[in-house]
């Protein structure tokens, strides 16, 4: 319904803000990493957003971009997740961040996150595989897609998430993913 609003920022109180469009002042909610990129109070700005309407009130929640905004409505249609526990994963991780993580399936990217457990974590991680994708640089996706690939297959041969991470930091840019199980079970060996 309200897809983006343009006017005066009028104030700033995490994670709140109200923008005077035309007179109107309209608050939004927006994560830290908008927050912190918004100019000062007086100054003009834009904002992406996405608008809710519940039985206890209509809410508004604003975002700097559209890769922003697209994970947070992909946050938003997983079950059991609302818009401030989705605030919080945006606030806590870039959107770069958390493409990152779910393309490694990295749980404890996802924990350090206030209000995220362990099986909300794994909830997310296989609800958003493959849906943030694009928000993955090209060159850093094919990278992303064979370390994640080195790291289920470490898991898989019983290696826990910490040795597995540590291989993976130890791994080429860009190598392949049967290199990469290669390389990674020889300096696993060697510990």
């Amino acid at each position: 319904m309200i897809g983006r609003l343009t006017g005066v920022l009028l104030e700033k109180n995490p994670p709140q803000v109200v923008v005077d469009v035309q007179g109107v002042g309209y608050e939004l909610d927006v994560p830290m990493s908008t927050f912190y990129n918004l100019p000062a109070n007086g100054e003009r700005l834009s904002l992406l957003t996405h608008f809710v309407v519940r039985e206890d009130g209509h809410f508004l929640y604003g975002f700097a971009s559209e890769g922003e905004r697209h994970a947070f409505r992909q946050l938003l249609k997983i079950s059991g997740i609302g818009a401030r526990l989705a605030l919080s994963v945006l606030s806590g991780l870039s959107v770069g961040e958390l493409a990152a993580a779910v393309a490694q399936q990295q749980v404890g990217c996802l924990t350090k996150i206030p209000g995220i457990g362990t099986k909300t974590a794994e909830r997310l991680l296989l609800e958003l595989k493959g849906k943030l994708a694009d928000a993955l640089p090209s060159t850093t996706a094919a990278r992303v897609d064979a370390h994640g690939d080195v790291l289920n297959a470490l898991l898989a041969l019983g290696y826990n998430e910490r040795e597995a991470a540590t291989a993976l930091k130890q791994l080429p840019a860009g190598i392949a993913t049967a290199d990469g199980i290669r390389q990674a079970l020889k300096m696993l060996s060697k510990v």
